[in-house]
């Protein structure tokens, strides 16, 4: 069943309506509707592409946090063979909001590693809703430096509101190890790619992204902080998230014209979370395509290229 979004409503009134007509369809073989069911579909599809023309940041950030929107445990199933998890942080304990281990991408040896929001109420719960706790990012040092060790280029997916903000996490050392995943991302000699699939939050996403090549699928975000939380603090008011939202900056659009992200995957109309297939698709030909670009570098030049890319940041960022 469609979930739609609040800007979504008409929409919903047309399919409903032409659903409807189907299911009466059904319940009355004599009755014939799809002259009217087909006049319904076509109104439908004009208005999808009419609302997705255009979608303004914060409506960007609803279709970002769609439930049915391709999760991380989707693209690894689909796009990585023989995919082997890893768990743990070998101080700690498992943090089920990151996941990640050994694959094959086309065949060739990789490591995986990426936020998992869930995807129904018990998965979510479970997972966190891909908020990671320390022992989270832990985890993914320890599989960067086993890629490092082995030669195996780096493919992280990025979704999470930001990193956990509980007590037991800050008590174990949050912000140093986001920090230090942060920095084990500019030491690995291996290429490292990084996508936006859903929300880049905060430093829980900059402790996966700081790569060599950083992509957004089109209708993804990423930011210092959510729309809500930026309005709490600067207008003491969550209900300016829309303003918030066009302050940030945080569209892969904006993103790509500051020099932050290097390439936009694109969706389809509808979003990622009515076309999945073709969305992992195509997620799939920019990871290949990264995967060329950064080919037959060595190490000290894959180091040097990510160091130099976040440290032009602020310079690219004032050129434009």
């Amino acid at each position: 069943m469609t979930q739609y979004l609040e800007f979504e409503k008409p929409l919903a009134e047309i399919e409903g309506k032409a659903e409807e007509l189907r299911a009466l369809a059904r319940q009355n073989e004599d009755m014939d509707v799809s002259d009217e069911a087909t006049a319904l579909d076509a109104k439908a599809e004009v208005l999808l592409a009419d609302l997705y023309k255009d979608l303004t940041p914060w409506r960007k950030c609803q279709v970002a946090r769609h439930p049915d929107r391709p999760h991380c445990t989707d693209y690894i199933e689909a796009l990585f063979t023989e995919y082997t998890p890893l768990a743990g942080d070998r101080n700690f304990a498992d943090d089920h909001a990151v996941m990640g281990g050994l694959a094959r991408f086309d065949d060739r040896p990789v490591v995986v590693i990426g936020h998992e929001k869930g995807n129904d109420t018990k998965s979510r719960i479970e997972r966190n809703f891909g908020m990671a706790r320390p022992e989270g990012y832990r985890k993914a040092i320890r599989l960067m430096d086993m890629a490092h060790r082995f030669g195996l280029p780096v493919i992280t997916l990025v979704d999470t509101p930001g990193a956990y903000p509980g007590k037991g996490a800050e008590e174990r050392g949050q912000s140093e190890a986001i920090a230090r995943s942060t920095e084990k991302c500019l030491q690995i000699g291996v290429p490292l790619m990084s996508i936006v699939i859903g929300e880049g939050g905060s430093g829980g996403a900059v402790a996966f992204a700081t790569a060599n090549r950083v992509a957004m699928l089109e209708h993804s975000v990423y930011s210092v902080i959510s729309p809500e939380g930026c309005a709490s603090i600067l207008w003491k008011d969550a209900e300016k998230m829309r303003e918030a939202a066009e302050a940030l900056r945080l569209t892969a659009q904006d993103l790509k014209q500051l020099g932050v992200i290097d390439r936009i995957i694109p969706e389809s109309v509808g979003g990622a979370h009515r076309h999945p297939a073709a969305t992992i698709a195509s997620v799939s030909a920019a990871i290949a395509g990264m995967l060329t670009e950064l080919d037959g570098k060595d190490p000290s030049a894959l180091i040097a290229d990510r160091r130099k890319k976040f440290l032009d940041l602020g310079q690219t960022g004032l050129a434009a």
